[in-house]
């Protein structure tokens, strides 16, 4: 039998860090699924808070929930979430390797574009999850988010597929925006090119963590072993 060496403090501490992040994630969890701070706490049926790896490089960020999502509590279970798991497999990956999340937390009505108030109240849930996961990358899906998390109103069709460098959530990370997998499946041209953005996707996450700009201070990064928080929706 291998011996087992005594972990060292700093280990120690480390691990503490990574769980204490996933147990405040669970809590922020809690905290979110009963937010009545905008109207559309009226008309949901659910909170989908997001599901996947607390403890993920690669986040995904996409607009709003949809009916299905609505019911499940689970992010992306429809045919662009079908599509999402698709893509992810090519690139040799699949949703337990990221944490998929959207910018609102509750379906908009008749699945209607989010509106600025809403999106406003509802940016400090994404701004915990990203600060609690701690991702190296965000790859943002469709206009929406893209727009929001770069804070630049330069539409999808001319930047997607080039990484951005970004504070969000106190971390210095990548933003990766994407054209949403639902355009994909309305557009072949539009999924042709989501293939094409995918494949860049692995590189981006071999890079180093970008420096953040000066005068900026940014939490510093934790480790831990991976864990998979499906009580975030029914799975």
């Amino acid at each position: 039998m291998a011996e087992v060496k005594p972990a060292t403090p700093e280990l120690v501490a480390t691990e503490a860090s990574a769980a204490e992040r996933r147990e405040r994630l669970v809590e922020v969890y809690r905290e979110a699924s009963v937010c009545e701070r905008c109207p559309l706490a009226v008309g949901r049926n659910t909170v989908v808070f997001g599901a996947g790896n607390a403890d993920a490089d690669l986040m995904f960020v996409g607009e709003a929930p949809g009916a299905e999502e609505d019911r499940q509590g689970v992010p992306f279970v429809g045919r662009a979430g079908q599509f999402l798991n698709e893509l992810l497999g090519e690139i040799g990956m699949n949703r337990d390797d990221a944490f998929i999340a959207n910018v609102l937390k509750c379906r908009p009505p008749g699945n209607r574009d989010p509106q600025p108030e809403e999106i406003d109240t509802c940016r400090p849930w994404l701004d915990q999850q990203v600060d609690l996961i701690q991702p190296r990358v965000i790859a943002t899906l469709g206009n929406f988010a893209t727009k929001l998390l770069t804070a630049n109103p330069t539409g999808i069709t001319r930047v997607h597929g080039t990484p951005q460098e970004h504070v969000i959530g106190g971390r210095s990370l990548y933003v990766f925006p994407l054209f949403h997998p639902a355009a994909g499946l309305r557009t072949p041209r539009v999924a042709e090119q989501l293939r094409e953005d995918f494949a860049r996707l692995p590189k981006l996450l071999a890079r180093t963590q970008p420096e953040p700009p000066p005068g900026i201070a940014v939490a510093p990064e934790g480790e831990g072993e991976p864990d998979q928080l499906g009580l975030f929706g029914k799975r």
